[in-house]
């Protein structure tokens, strides 16, 4: 089987993308990749195995790689005598943020007719949103942090207590994330994160909380990985989230009771169940007092949480031949044909 990486794209967390694509070719041993970047103004190109270097895209390099176009069935280059198909069997959309992770990619998949491992269409729609997120996982009866949602031109009356911390609502990567202390640094905070989003979601900063990450999929049954607690100072920063987007190497495993590890896992199969099928996804939990509260959804996680898993490649493979078919819909225009006949006899 042979997979193509698409990674890149018109987002914030455009090189973090180029990371956790280069991160693929040291994961996957056996396996044949092909890599398929899209740049900041949506142009695709086939990039060389030996090209994937951070270097060869900050540079512009790139632009000398083969460039493609993207139609029914795939993706295709140019040739003097037409145009050659980029073979392979299933793509791994590894775009985070904007077009990646906020169902464009699944939309061009799905239209095109190309088997992919991403969220699909609504399951992007719901995980891309910090608002719609909670909303789900509430309407699921999971727990939520309590929460504040603020547009960028509303008032800014905060009802959440000091100390809070304040999210752009569509961006992962912790980036425009902000600690508030006291009332003093609010207007700064709330400033940056609305550079980058037209709204936020403000949550109370608890010290020291338990956190708990989590990632899966299911293909014929359910492949979850180990439960890490990741190493933090007050938060995972945008730095500290890059440097984790390169690992490769499986992590360790929580210190957990085995009832802590099954109400984790219940949870995660309760979000993920039927709504993430054909996606390998990552959520991120606290724990309060035993309760299991759900932080965030990672639809498309850093270098797809592969340090999590014992033997990640081989359940890419096992979800490529897995993974949910849209439903063919037979168009044989009988209403038309039906109307014309009765015309006609008029």
């Amino acid at each position: 089987m042979s997979v193509a990486v698409l990674f890149g794209g018109s987002s914030y967390e455009h090189e973090i993308s180029i990371v956790s694509a280069i991160t693929m070719k040291k994961v996957f041993k056996s396996t044949d990749l092909e890599f398929i970047f899209l740049d900041a103004n949506r142009e695709f190109y086939s990039i060389d195995s030996s090209d994937m270097k951070s270097k060869f895209f900050s540079s512009g390099d790139y632009k000398k790689a083969k460039r493609l176009s993207l139609k029914s069935g795939g993706f295709y280059s140019k040739t003097f005598f037409g145009e050659n198909l980029i073979e392979f069997d299933t793509l791994l959309n590894l775009i985070h943020g904007r077009d990646g992770e906020d169902g464009k990619v699944a939309s061009l998949m799905e239209f095109y007719g190309i088997n992919y491992i991403s969220p699909r269409i609504e399951a992007s729609n719901l995980s891309y949103s910090k608002l719609y997120t909670k909303l789900f996982a509430k309407e699921l009866g999971i727990e939520v942090v309590e929460y504040q949602h603020l547009f960028k031109h509303s008032p800014r009356v905060i009802n959440i207590k000091y100390p809070l911390i304040i999210k752009p609502t569509r961006l992962g990567s912790s980036i425009g994330v902000s600690i508030v202390r006291e009332k003093a640094h609010l207007e700064y905070a709330l400033d940056v994160a609305f550079e980058l989003d037209d709204s936020v979601i403000i949550e109370p900063f608890i010290e020291g909380i338990k956190e708990y990450n989590l990632a899966g999929c299911k293909s014929n049954t359910w492949e979850l990985s180990i439960i890490e607690e990741p190493q933090k100072d007050e938060f995972l920063d945008f730095d500290k989230k890059y440097m984790d987007f390169s690992r490769d190497s499986q992590v360790a495993k929580a210190d957990i009771s085995l009832e802590l590890t099954k109400k984790l896992q219940e949870s995660f199969k309760t979000i993920y169940e039927p709504i993430f099928y054909g996606s390998i996804i990552r959520c991120d939990f606290f724990v309060i007092d035993e309760r299991v509260i759900l932080n965030e959804i990672n639809p498309i996680p850093g270098s797809m949480a592969n340090y999590l898993f014992e033997d990640f490649e081989n359940m890419v493979l096992r979800l490529a031949n897995s993974l949910p078919k849209e439903k063919n819909i037979k168009i044989d225009y009988k209403y038309i044909n039906s109307i014309s006949q009765a015309k006609g006899k008029a």
